[in-house]
This record gives C-alpha cells, sequence and structure tokens, in this order.
C-alpha cells in the first residue's frame, strides 16, 4: 500500500556544515581527471564510427545508467521512497555506479545536503555561484572530494554498498572490458556489422556516461532556474519538462523538493513520470513494495 509523506520532509539534522569553498582547485587532480578525459574521449568517435551495435549498445546504457542514478541513488538511496529486497537495491545501486558518478555513498551524502541546504552558501552546488557552478563546476572544488558519511550512516552499515563505494572504478573498468570482448565476438561473427570492441567500449563507455553525467545535472542547473513553481518552497527549485523526460522523471525537481520523500514526483497526470510508472509495475510484481506518496490533497 501506498505510504503518505510528510512535506518538505528533511535529512534529519547532522553536524553543522563548514562553508562550501567555491574556487577551482587542481590539487585534487586524481579526482577530476577521469571526469575531463572521459570528454576529451567524445572525441574518438571520429576514429572508431558508428554501427547499429554502437546504437544499441549507447541507447542501453544510457538508460541502465538513467535508472541507476534516479531511481537507485535518489528515490531509493537517497530519500528511501519505496522499499525492496537487498538483492534488487545492490542492482540499482550497481546501475548507479556504472553512471560513473563516483559510489554510493559519495554520491547519496552530497544529495542530502543539497536539500539540508538548497541554494544556500553550503549547498555544495548551489545556483547563487552560477549556471556553471551548479551544473558541473562544483566537482572541481575540493569540498566535493570528501565522502559525506556524517550524512550516510544508514548506507555505511550496508556491506555490499561499502563495496561499492570502495570499488567503483573497477565496476566501471570491468563493463567496459565486458563491452570491448562482446564487440570483438560480434565483429568475428559478423564482419559486415561495422563494429568492434573499442567501438563499443566508446559508444557504451564513454559517450553515454558523458551524456549522462549532463542528463543528470541538469537538475542541479536548469531545474533551479528554468520551469514554473507551484509550492511555496524555501528554495528557488523549478519543474522542468525537458528535465522530466530526459530523467525519467526527475525532472518534477520542484515537486520533489516540496516533499522529497515521495516516491512519484509527477503529481499531475500531465508530469510525465516514467520511473514513478516503473515503480507501481514493480509493485505489482512485487519487486517493490511500501511506495511513499504525498497527501492526497497535492496531488488532486
Amino acid at each position: 500500500m501506498p505510504i503518505d509523506v510528510q512535506l518538505n520532509d528533511h535529512v534529519p539534522p547532522g553536524p553543522s556544515d563548514t562553508s562550501i569553498v567555491r574556487r577551482f582547485s587542481w590539487t585534487h587532480l586524481a579526482f577530476i581527471s577521469p571526469l575531463v578525459l572521459l570528454h576529451l574521449a567524445c572525441a574518438s568517435v571520429l576514429l572508431v564510427g558508428f554501427s547499429r551495435a554502437a546504437a544499441i549498445t549507447f541507447a542501453g546504457t544510457c538508460l541502465i545508467q538513467i535508472v541507476g542514478i534516479t531511481m537507485g541513488y535518489h528515490r531509493l538511496l537517497t530519500h528511501g521512497s519505496f522499499k525492496t529486497s537487498r538483492l534488487f537495491r545492490f542492482t540499482l545501486a550497481l546501475f548507479g555506479v556504472l553512471a560513473g558518478q563516483n559510489g554510493p555513498l559519495w554520491w547519496v551524502g552530497h544529495h542530502r545536503n543539497h536539500h539540508k541546504h538548497a541554494d544556500c552558501e553550503d549547498d555544495v552546488h548551489s545556483p547563487c555561484s552560477g549556471f556553471f557552478w551548479s551544473h558541473m563546476g562544483w566537482l572541481f572544488s575540493p569540498a566535493c572530494v570528501r565522502m559525506r558519511k556524517d550524512l550516510v550512516p544508514d548506507l555505511d552499515r550496508v556491506l555490499e554498498l561499502r563495496l561499492l563505494e570502495k570499488y567503483f572504478y573497477l565496476v566501471n573498468l570491468g563493463y567496459a572490458l565486458l563491452l570491448y570482448l562482446v564487440g570483438e565476438v560480434w565483429r568475428h561473427l559478423n564482419p559486415g556489422a561495422g563494429t568492434s570492441g573499442i567501438q563499443l567500449v566508446v559508444w557504451g563507455s564513454v559517450v553515454s556516461t558523458v551524456c549522462v553525467y549532463h542528463i543528470i545535472w541538469s537538475a542541479n542547473s536548469f531545474c533551479h532556474r528554468y520551469g514554473s513553481r507551484r509550492f511555496a518552497t524555501s528554495d528557488n527549485s523549478r519543474n522542468n519538462l525537458i528535465v522530466s523526460l530526459l530523467t525519467l522523471g526527475d525532472g518534477w525537481h520542484h515537486n520533489h523538493h516540496y516533499c522529497p520523500s515521495s516516491a512519484r514526483h509527477g503529481f499531475r497526470w500531465w508530469e510525465i513520470d516514467i520511473n514513478y510508472a516503473v515503480l507501481r509495475l514493480l509493485a505489482r510484481l512485487g519487486i517493490v513494495w511500501g511506495l511513499r506518496l504525498p497527501p492526497k490533497h497535492v496531488l488532486s
């Protein structure tokens, strides 16, 4: 049965946050170099070409990555908007790791901090410091490198989530190796397909990851500047249709900030929320349960 949640349901108070350092730093090159290199590596599509196999790999990986972040890291691990088995939780978290946005504890900690201090000085990607900062510039700040363990004690008690946090680079490298092997086998079995191992790696581990980066980050930037507002919230969150379509429903960001723990982000019938539709299907199948919803007057 759906469970009503409280409005403006925030993260329990934790230790006070220090002010965010609003400057770039190259002392954390090891942290940001994969981000930079992946963007540069997108140019390799000119060398590896394109094929039907590459298109399928790109689309499939993008879908897995977006579901992993929006349904896994965000709705489940950050806000606990539904319940599921340990196996399915691990699967969603694994999909989130494949999106290349660090481990689940790091991601969830920073997002919970965002809800505690939305659009304020202690919000690590506050739009107050400019559009680029809120979109991706904050990742170059020393303040974003540390994991916010004080905000994720619940996740830190789960062994498999700690392992994903510790070995997320190996997971991504393993996926790239799998794509390479599939591509090479495909090339040998069907030389006319025009594919190869390195082609699938580029489209399935590089281009897809960079595209999903910017799709997910758009909630931090576009959805705090462009769109509509319906409720009186203390932040500047907005509902944005285009971002919602790209993120499978997470672009109804203003709705989400009004009722963070709701598994449903699209409050009106026309607010397309693919993640919630999938969750309802999974609930019918018994894979998830306890979907948390906003009060009925919010949906009317």
